[in-house]
Order: C-alpha cells, then sequence, then structure tokens
C-alpha cells in the first residue's frame, strides 16, 4: 500500500545494478511513477540528462567506478531535482551535494516515497 500518489511522475533512472533498476521500475509502477530514461554508464547518463523530458532523477553515485556529479550538475542547471540512491552517507558525498535528499540502500518502497516527496517538495 502507497502513502503517497506519484501519478504521471516522469523519472529518469542513473543506476549500474540490474537488479535494482528492475526494483526501482517496479517499485515508480506501483506509486504512479514511469521511467522514462535509464543510463547505466556515465556518458550515456550525461547525454540523457540534457535530453530527455523527465521530472525527477534518481541517480546511483556510484556508476562502475564513477562517481555521477557530472550527471548531477547537468540536471541541476536544468532546474529539475533529483535524489541520490547510495550506500554512502552524506558526509561522504561532494559538498556541494549534500542537501540533495538520500535514498539509502538497501531501500524499501517507503524510503523511495520520502526521498521523492523531498526532491518534489524543494524544487517548488
Amino acid at each position: 500500500m502507497t502513502t503517497k500518489n506519484f501519478d504521471g511522475l516522469r523519472v529518469f533512472l542513473v543506476e549500474d545494478e540490474s537488479l535494482i533498476t528492475m526494483l526501482l521500475v517496479d517499485m515508480l509502477a506501483d506509486i504512479g511513477g514511469t521511467v522514462v530514461g535509464v543510463a547505466s554508464r556515465l556518458d550515456e547518463a550525461i547525454e540523457k540528462a540534457s535530453s530527455l523530458t523527465f521530472d525527477v532523477a534518481i541517480l546511483d553515485v556510484n556508476l562502475n567506478g564513477c562517481r555521477t556529479y557530472p550527471v548531477a550538475e547537468a540536471i541541476s542547471r536544468r532546474g529539475i531535482p533529483f535524489i541520490f540512491g547510495t550506500g554512502y552517507e552524506p558526509d561522504g558525498l561532494s559538498e556541494d551535494f549534500r542537501s540533495v535528499p538520500i535514498m539509502r540502500k538497501p531501500f524499501q518502497q517507503s524510503d523511495l516515497e520520502r526521498a521523492l516527496g523531498e526532491a518534489l517538495a524543494s524544487n517548488v
């Protein structure tokens, strides 16, 4: 049972673990969201961050050994909110992004809903 409704929410997902990607796609569908793009490589993520139409993004901080901060910067320049999905503590993130909502791995659907709610509220 969901506590929030995110009907029509378009999500860009940057994740290199296929099981986590599938889990997030299912969780987002359960709360009314749709994944409009997925990237598992940094170059692909940067390109899609600049070209796709989406309402919010979920970024794995560590993508195949590369930090996704350039993707976060591209999304920020467009004024689109995003969250980090990570096992890192907030103080382990770049200082520029410590205020970004975090969904700590391993996560539950309630964690996803909370982080999405925070990201969307901070962009209003």
